[in-house]
């Protein structure tokens, strides 16, 4: 389900029009409207918020962006925004797919987000909490987006739970060949310093060896660690029923290979081709 409809949600990251759109309501900068987009479900989040619950990106990055970015446009500015992102990267990744198809994978989709709890998950409760759009197509991102979230939620509960930071879970998944290092360093606003040190502490507790790939233990943490995020996510799923998912999955059949995703990129997602 996450390779299915990550893509649908996470084009407007990679649009090329997003600078554009965000700047259009003020914002300064790429990362100020990634930050203040995702956010913006919260209301004028504060920085310790979006550092709580995004919890992968270097403090002094997300400071930069929030709350300055309160000061130059509005919350429901901002989301506002952010669906016209998602009218444009769907219009185009969903063209030439039958409408009856994308307004019944959009009716399953919604389902399932609208059966998933909120406890515990904060940011699929904030956009749980925005109203859905009346296009198809806009409610399948919308379905997408809240499913994301939720599955999000659940991993960095995981992650808390067992004390792997966000340093920690980058190099866990580079060590998995999930990420390419290299651009989890670029897109994460983090010191060489600070893998350095994120990298010693992994070995230090066996997680890691001395090129920087998975011991046994290690290896056996992160399977447990998906394992867990799996389980946790499992719930809105279960809620609409087998036959619903495999239904569901076979209307987004393809679709992933038209999304505007690079490879390698920050979320782990596979080329196109795969």
């Amino acid at each position: 389900m996450w390779l299915a409809l990550e893509p649908i949600h996470a084009g407007i990251y990679f649009a090329p029009e997003a600078r554009d759109v965000y700047a259009a309501v003020g914002l300064k900068g790429y990362w100020m409207g990634y930050f203040a987009s995702r956010s913006a479900a919260f209301g004028p989040a504060s920085a310790e918020l979006v550092i709580a619950t995004f919890y992968n990106f270097a403090e002094r990055m997300v400071r930069r962006a929030i709350p300055d970015a309160w000061r130059f446009s509005t919350p429901a500015d901002v989301l506002a925004a952010r669906l016209r992102l998602a009218d444009l990267t769907t219009n185009r990744m969903l063209d030439g797919v039958a409408e009856d198809d994308i307004a019944t994978a959009a009716e399953i989709a919604e389902a399932a987000a609208r059966a998933a709890r909120l406890e515990g998950r904060p940011l699929f409760a904030a956009h749980a909490a925005l109203d859905w759009p009346h296009e198809p197509r806009l409610r399948l991102w919308h379905a997408a987006t809240l499913l994301r979230e939720h599955r999000g939620d659940g991993h960095v509960a995981v992650l808390a739970s067992l004390g792997v930071d966000g340093l920690g879970a980058h190099l866990l998944a580079a060590a998995a060949g999930n990420v390419d290092l290299l651009t989890q360093r670029k897109h994460r606003g983090i010191t060489d310093d600070e893998w350095d040190a994120a990298t010693e502490r992994l070995r230090r507790q066996g997680i890691l060896d001395v090129a920087g790939a998975f011991t046994p233990e290690g290896r056996a943490l992160k399977q447990d660690i998906e394992d867990r995020t799996d389980a946790l996510a499992l719930q809105p799923y279960a809620s609409i029923g087998r036959d619903e998912c495999d239904r569901l999955l076979q209307l987004l059949d393809g679709l992933a290979a038209r999304a505007e995703v690079p490879y390698p990129n920050a979320m782990g997602l596979p080329p196109a081709s795969a």
